[in-house]
């Protein structure tokens, strides 16, 4: 059953030559059996771009790195992101903005990533599992972690953290399959929800941190540190 969302134009390639040309052919492939509701195999790839399986291997060498380089290929632009605000509300609300159109835009690719995952840990926890190479996902923490670097003094690490943490659960797409499946939004109701809470937990974080330096003055920043009381006087 097709998965809706997933971008039809090709994605331009950085390289250039023949084997650029061939790398480009598979991860299109690729992405159009996810469009059709599959988490390809390498051997997948290779018989539906009508290549020797040989070929294929010879540029994703598992399963695991050819779905690894269609999310890359999916993020795009999302993984150079950066903002010049030091308001760390603004640069998550940016942030947010920013990457969920395009996470929506390539939704197939990264159902499709977020289903070999769990298909993985199935099998890990049946001891099934074997040698096969681990998908790993994680963009989103270095992203987050960049959006809220302007409190990431203020708050001290194990708050920020923490913060880090509670908005991963709101950015990516398993926020949008609860919002779109679980609640029927469309693409912009969800990403106004995802940022109302993104603002919630940033406003939560930011007021903790003010409470707590107020209760103990030695969290507050230089400027706004109290002073030491002097010597008294002889």
């Amino acid at each position: 059953m097709p998965v809706s969302g997933q971008a039809r134009v090709p994605i331009v390639a950085a390289e250039r030559g023949p084997r650029a040309r061939m790398k480009r052919i598979m991860l299109d492939t690729a992405m159009g059996l996810m469009q059709r509701g599959l988490i390809p195999s390498v051997s997948d790839v290779a018989e539906e771009a009508e290549v020797s399986r040989a070929t294929a291997y010879r540029y994703f060498p598992s399963q695991a790195a050819l779905i690894q380089e269609t999310v890359d290929e999916a993020l795009g632009p999302i993984l150079e992101w950066t903002s010049e605000s030091d308001d760390a509300e603004e640069r998550v609300t940016e942030l947010f903005s920013f990457a969920l159109p395009r996470i929506e835009e390539y939704e197939a690719t990264h159902r499709a990533a977020l289903l070999l995952a769990l298909d993985q840990w199935t099998r890990r926890q049946a001891g099934t599992l074997g040698a096969e190479e681990r998908f790993v996902r994680g963009h989103r923490r270095a992203l987050l972690a960049d959006a809220l670097n302007p409190l990431k003094r203020r708050l001290g690490r194990q708050a920020f953290d923490r913060a880090t943490q509670s908005l991963s659960l709101i950015f990516g797409t398993e926020a949008l399959v609860v919002l779109k499946d679980i609640w029927g939004l469309e693409g912009g109701e969800a990403r106004r929800v995802a940022i109302w809470a993104a603002h919630a937990l940033v406003r939560a974080a930011t007021a903790e941190a003010s409470a707590l330096s107020r209760i103990d003055p030695s969290r507050r920043t230089k400027k706004g540190a109290a002073k030491k009381p002097g010597r008294p006087r002889k």
